[in-house]
C-alpha cells in the first residue's frame, strides 16, 4: 500500500509534458481542478475525462503507474461515497432503519467518486512530470506578485517543494521500519482497532525520529552552503516560455470556456 502512493514522485522520461514550463503545468492543474468543481452533469465529466486522457498521453507516464496511486485513497473514496449515498434526500430506492438510499444520492455519489479520482490523477500528473526544483521555481515565479505585499514567496515555495520531496522518502523509510519491526515479531494486521493503533507506536516513533534527523541534516546542509533565502539569488536555468507553453495556455483557456459553457447550457 505504501509503495502505491505516487503523489510527490517524479517519473523521468522524455515527453512534451516534461519539457513544458512548470508555470504552465501549475496553471493547467488549477484550471482542471476548478473545472471539476463546476462540473455537475455527465457531459461535463466526459469533457473532463477527455482532457485528462490527453494530458496522460502527452506525459507518456504508464497508466498502470498512475492508477496505482488510487489505491491509497480507497478508504477516503468509500467514506465519501457512503455518506453521499445514504445522506442525500430525494426519491427513495430502499430504506434500512434510518438509512435511506435515493436516486439522487446514487447520482451525487457517483459524481463525487469520479471527481475525487480525477482530482488525484490530475494532481499526480503535475508531480510526475515536474522535478522538485522546477516546481519550486514555477511556484516562485507564479506567486511573485505576492512578494509586493510582504509574503515570503521563495520560502513558501521552498517549503512546499521540500514537503513534496519528502513524501516518497518517508514512504520508503516507513516501509523499511515496518519490515524491520515485523522481523522482530510486530503484528500490524491482527486485532481490533485499538490494538492496531497500539501496534503502530513502534512504527511511528522511529519514523518521527528519522524525519526530524533528515530535517536537521537538510537545515545544516543549507546553512553550510550559505543559503539565505531568495533575495539576490540567480537561476542556473531561468524559466522561459516556449511555443508549446503558449499553445498549452490557449488549450487550457478553451477547455475552461467549454466547461463553463456546458454548465450554463445544461
Amino acid at each position: 500500500m505504501l509503495r502505491d502512493i505516487t503523489l510527490g514522485q517524479y517519473y523521468p522520461i522524455d515527453s512534451v509534458m516534461h519539457r513544458m514550463d512548470p508555470r504552465t503545468k501549475l496553471f493547467g492543474t488549477m484550471v482542471y481542478i476548478v473545472s471539476l468543481f463546476i462540473a455537475d452533469s455527465l457531459l461535463v465529466y466526459v469533457a473532463a475525462a477527455l482532457f485528462l486522457v490527453a494530458a496522460i498521453r502527452m506525459s507518456k507516464v504508464p497508466v498502470k503507474f498512475m492508477v496505482r496511486g488510487l489505491k491509497s485513497i480507497v478508504v477516503l473514496l468509500l467514506i465519501s461515497v457512503s455518506f453521499n449515498l445514504f445522506l442525500t434526500p430525494g426519491t427513495p430506492i430502499f430504506k434500512i432503519g434510518f438509512l435511506q438510499m435515493t436516486w439522487e444520492g446514487v447520482e451525487f455519489a457517483g459524481f463525487m467518486a469520479v471527481r475525487l479520482i480525477f482530482l488525484v490523477l490530475g494532481s499526480t500528473i503535475l508531480t510526475l512530470t515536474t522535478t522538485p526544483n522546477h516546481l519550486t521555481d514555477g511556484l516562485e515565479k507564479s506567486l511573485g506578485f505576492l512578494g509586493k505585499v510582504g509574503v515570503p514567496v521563495h520560502e513558501v515555495s521552498m517549503m512546499m517543494s521540500i514537503a513534496l520531496r519528502f513524501i516518497p522518502i518517508l514512504i520508503e523509510e516507513t516501509d523499511k521500519i515496518m519490515k524491520a519491526q515485523m522481523a522482530r515479531g510486530a503484528d500490524f494486521e491482527s486485532g481490533n482497532l485499538i490494538q492496531k493503533a497500539k501496534a503502530m507506536v513502534p512504527l511511528l516513533v522511529p519514523l518521527f525520529i528519522s524525519a526530524f534527523r533528515r530535517a536537521t541534516d537538510l537545515a545544516m546542509a543549507m546553512e553550510a552552503r550559505c543559503y539565505r533565502g531568495g533575495d539576490g539569488r540567480t537561476k542556473m536555468k531561468p524559466l522561459r516560455y516556449e511555443t508549446r507553453d503558449r499553445v498549452a495556455y490557449l488549450v487550457c483557456f478553451l477547455y475552461l470556456t467549454v466547461m463553463i459553457g456546458l454548465k450554463i447550457i445544461l
